[in-house]
């Protein structure tokens, strides 16, 4: 038995009558009147009464037609369905992001707006640092995730850029530069700092070296710690001051200030990455999404 049979004997079903049925299907007539033979002989017994007004179910037909009418709508069912995942609509996406980042801006906007236009795809995102997540995308453990990408993009790794946040200098409220709007870099070599270790992130550890070098400040490291909620502790300890990501002003603690550092020059390039070859269609929906946003 093959789906035309199913789809000759639905027509002929339903219009009573051949000739109708032909014009509905654009078949001829004696093909169509051929398959439903053909049909009935499989089955081993007649699905309609032949009248002079045409054909009528007789109680096999209308027993067939039932079961026929379920399959035909499963069918229906299964090929909406593979198109929706073809186009990203179903199926699942698991996603890192870094937490800081996520506080506000583009990685909760996007995430929401994600849901809303996919919401039969089970979104999973995941707060990792982003060496974390580009190892993971590259292993296939994600299927993307938000970064911070310093130095060269990673082979098989393809990003949307997104936006750049800021560094600012993290220090002990009531502290005399506290009152300043914005320090000099050079003016602080003095002074004690925490950071965070170089093996969390080496390029970006790297980079805020590079860039108060530049500004004239080799920074007195007296403690390192692996994230920047542990950095800022410290500052409310006062065992230092900090250079940190500025998207910290959305959960400063209460006993720590941001200052502007005029001469220091270092974005964060905030990434969408995932893998060239992935196969997931959700991926390549959230990846047109975000085009469309920046």
């Amino acid at each position: 038995m093959e789906l035309r049979h199913l789809r000759y004997f639905l027509a002929v079903a339903e219009t009573e009558n051949v000739r109708a049925a032909s014009e509905q299907l654009h078949v001829t007539q004696p093909a169509i009147s051929r398959q439903i033979h053909d049909l009935e002989d499989e089955l081993g017994v007649l699905l309609f009464e032949r009248t002079p007004r045409g054909l009528r179910l007789n109680a096999n037909g209308r027993a067939f037609l039932e079961d026929a009418t379920a399959l035909m709508t499963g069918l229906q069912t299964a090929c909406e369905r593979v198109r929706r995942v073809s186009r990203g609509e179903i199926g699942s996406l698991k996603i890192g992001f870094v937490e800081i980042a996520g506080w506000e801006g583009i990685i909760p906007e996007a995430i929401q707006r994600y849901r809303i236009a996919a919401p039969d795809v089970h979104l999973e995102p995941l707060p990792l640092a982003s060496p974390e997540q580009l190892a993971q995308i590259h292993d296939g453990t994600l299927d993307g995730g938000f970064v911070y990408l310093f130095g060269n993009r990673p082979e098989g790794i393809d990003t949307v850029p997104l936006c750049r946040h800021g560094t600012v200098l993290a220090m002990l409220r009531g502290s005399p530069l506290a009152a300043a709007p914005r320090v000099r870099l050079r003016d602080l070599n003095e002074r004690a700092f925490v950071a965070f270790q170089r093996s969390v992130y080496p390029a970006y550890f790297d980079a805020l070296l590079v860039a108060c070098t530049a500004a004239g400040l080799v920074p007195r490291i007296v403690q390192h710690v692996r994230t920047e909620a542990a950095v800022l502790s410290l500052v409310t300890a006062g065992i230092g001051l900090a250079l940190v990501n500025d998207r910290n002003r959305f959960r400063a603690p209460s006993q720590v200030t941001f200052v502007e550092a005029k001469d220091l020059r270092l974005e964060l390039p905030l990434s969408f990455a995932y893998r060239t070859d992935t196969r997931n269609p959700a991926v390549r929906a959230l990846v047109e999404m975000l085009h469309a946003m920046v």
